[in-house]
């Protein structure tokens, strides 16, 4: 009895899906990529510390107690551990990445790179280290290191609409769902990202960035985000284009952070339906009343990925929180 409810509750969910999507599904299930960087047990066998048993904090200290040389010797020889490792010095990362990473992403600095599975790369616009303001973007389905071009669109728009005040960072560092189908009605890939996420805001900090940022989660990364945000040192979280977040309402994601959400009325994410049943579906609309977040207006985007267009209310809205313009 128990798998044939199982198997009605995934039929009824996909369907769900399907047809709140105008009939377009993948059936390609995605892996998380978890784990420690590419390299690591050549880091190990060198006699170096284990990055599954340092955390960002334990990843700074022990960078900081390396000479130059040093640093300078495990960047050549690690590139790829120490361009992944969370904790590590901005500048040592960037190092690293130039090195291991054949093709770059033009305007952008590559903070990390993991080439396991798709792909994970996360790139930051402006100077992290001396910005006063921050802003993290997480995206939804379909990207990975070969496909940013939403991203990074995304990136430089809210850069743009800051006056350049703001260091912004494209965080493709999660394994995204491909598609609307399971991977994307369940939580798995956002539970593996939400670590990743978590870790990663901890080695800003530990890395020396004071900034609290404010984080943007699209689509399917909200539910990321909602899944983190109990952990994640965050100014803002602000959802668009959100299936649900996993929680009914602002006070279940238990964050000091102040939550933001937005929905423009062209967006197919309406059609899909609020539900979570069996591990399937993420729940309430962060934009209902109810749930408690704040409104952003977004009557003029078009569509499911247009909530960053040039000359948005949603854009000159995310402008704003990100400069921290607004209560």
């Amino acid at each position: 009895m128990g798998r044939i409810t199982r198997s009605l509750v995934t039929a009824v969910m996909v369907t769900a899906v399907v047809a709140g999507t105008a009939g377009w599904a993948s059936g390609t299930a995605q892996q998380p990529v978890t784990g420690p960087p590419a390299g690591t047990a050549e880091w190990r066998a060198a006699g170096l510390p284990d990055p599954e048993r340092m955390d960002p904090a334990g990843v700074a200290r022990f960078f900081a107690g390396l000479g130059p040389e040093e640093r300078e010797r495990l960047v050549r020889e690690h590139p790829t551990v120490v361009g992944n490792l969370d904790g590590a010095p901005l500048e040592l990362r960037y190092a690293a990445n130039a090195l291991s990473v054949r093709d770059g992403y033009p305007g952008a600095r590559i903070l990390a790179h993991d080439s396991r599975g798709r792909g994970q790369t996360v790139l930051v616009y402006g100077d992290l280290a001396t910005a006063e303001r921050v802003a993290v973007l997480v995206p939804g389905s379909d990207v990975d290191a070969g496909r940013m071009g939403s991203l990074t669109r995304k990136a430089t728009a809210l850069r743009e609409a800051t006056g350049g005040r703001t260091a912004v960072v494209a965080w493709a560092g999660y394994t995204t769902p491909l598609g609307v189908g399971l991977d994307a009605a369940s939580g798995e890939l956002a539970q593996a990202g939400a670590e990743r996420l978590t870790r990663f805001t901890e080695g800003l900090r530990a890395a020396g960035v004071r900034p609290e940022p404010s984080v943007f989660c699209h689509s399917y990364g909200s539910v990321v985000c909602g899944l983190a945000a109990h952990r994640l040192k965050a100014k803002d979280l602000v959802v668009f284009g959100s299936p649900g977040m996993r929680a009914e309402n602002v006070a279940e994601l238990r964050t000091p952070a102040r939550v933001w959400a937005a929905k423009d009325p062209t967006d197919w994410i309406d059609r899909v339906p609020n539900v979570a049943v069996a591990g399937y579906g993420h729940g309430a609309d962060p934009t209902a009343p109810e749930f408690g977040a704040r409104p952003v207006p977004a009557q003029d985007a078009d569509g499911h990925d247009g909530y960053f267009a040039p000359g948005t209310s949603s854009l000159r809205a995310f402008a704003a929180i990100a400069e921290g313009d607004v209560r």
